[in-house]
């Protein structure tokens, strides 16, 4: 008796969770982002929060909660309920501190599920529209003629993406500088233009604009490829600067445990959202490149990225505890 009343449980659970994932979702859903408002990720959270509400005939609410290189909010997340009703819009942010922070509350690895990708884009190296340096190789010439007083460079924040960015120069360049953090992309940007500190590799929703209308001097991007929305402008390769590489990724991340037919669903969603004209249309314009990954094959990009910058850190002696 008891083992038939189990199996009928075990029926009638396993046949909720289709049913759950055709009804998801039954009410508000929150997307929590990392970041100030104004900055990459923000930008891209709500241009996908906005279309997936669309898509559901529910409010996706947006959320900032920034600080801690975007772990606040992922601490948050991690720790929800598993139901698919708390999103995570995280950028590549989360993999260097994984990697790089081995005393994070929460572990990035086994708490948090990547559900989809939706944007992967360099980064822009920017001055101010009046500082002296016009390409890479000046600015790497003004920094060691500076070392004993060296130049300064912005990020949103400490382990940000833009921050290991600039990191990253260091290491494959040799130049000291000092980094300065500032809560969000569009705060260090408005110092950049201001002349209180000397550059700052922007994201691209930040700094193409801002060199567009002529507010900052953009001297490269960080990908392998030239970025189509600025094609005149080098990548650091081309700048001289063989070994760089780097572009900032933005995903949905869900808490361990929600039923995988609601990640299927939230993931298959957002790959067609992505597919859009509309869609390509506004990150386009946003200066954002479309990054398509649904969730098993995001959840491999995501471990190898943790690796990746696991290596680099290591090399490069950094660590953000």
């Amino acid at each position: 008796m008891l083992k038939t009343i189990s199996s009928a449980l075990w029926l009638l659970l396993a046949a909720s969770v289709p049913v759950s994932a055709q009804t998801y979702p039954g009410k508000v859903v929150k997307a929590m982002i990392g970041y100030a408002p104004g900055s990459s990720t923000d930008i891209v959270g709500r241009l996908l929060a906005a279309k997936l509400a669309d898509a559901w005939k529910q409010p996706v609410i947006v959320e900032n909660r920034g600080g801690a290189a975007g772990n606040l909010a992922a601490d948050a997340v991690a720790k929800s309920a598993p139901d698919g009703y708390t999103l995570l819009i995280a950028q590549n942010g989360l993999a260097i501190s994984v990697a790089a922070n081995p005393k994070l509350p929460f572990n990035g690895e086994r708490d948090l599920v990547p559900v989809a990708a939706v944007a992967a884009t360099p980064h822009i190296l920017i001055v101010g529209a009046n500082s002296p340096v016009k390409s890479v190789q000046e600015l790497i010439a003004l920094a060691k003629a500076r070392a004993g007083t060296p130049l300064t460079f912005g990020s949103s924040g400490h382990g940000n993406s833009d921050h290991m960015a600039g990191e990253m120069f260091k290491a494959l360049t040799g130049v000291s500088a000092t980094h300065v953090p500032y809560r969000g992309g569009s705060l260090a940007a408005t110092d950049l233009i201001g002349g209180q500190i000397d550059y700052y590799f922007a994201g691209m929703p930040v700094g193409l604009p801002l060199a567009k209308s002529g507010k900052v001097r953009a001297l490269a991007v960080t990908g392998k490829q030239r970025f189509p929305g600025s094609p005149d402008t080098p990548t650091m390769a081309e700048s001289g600067v063989s070994d760089y590489d780097m572009v900032l990724w933005q995903g949905v991340f869900v808490a361990a445990g929600t039923p995988r037919a609601i990640i299927d669903k939230i993931s298959a969603d957002v790959a067609h959202i992505l597919e859009t004209p509309e869609m390509k249309e506004r990150m386009a314009g946003a200066g954002v490149q479309i990054f398509s990954l649904t969730a098993g094959n995001f959840g491999d990009y995501y471990r190898d990225d943790i690796a990746r910058w696991r290596g680099i850190v290591k090399q490069a002696g950094i660590s953000l505890e």
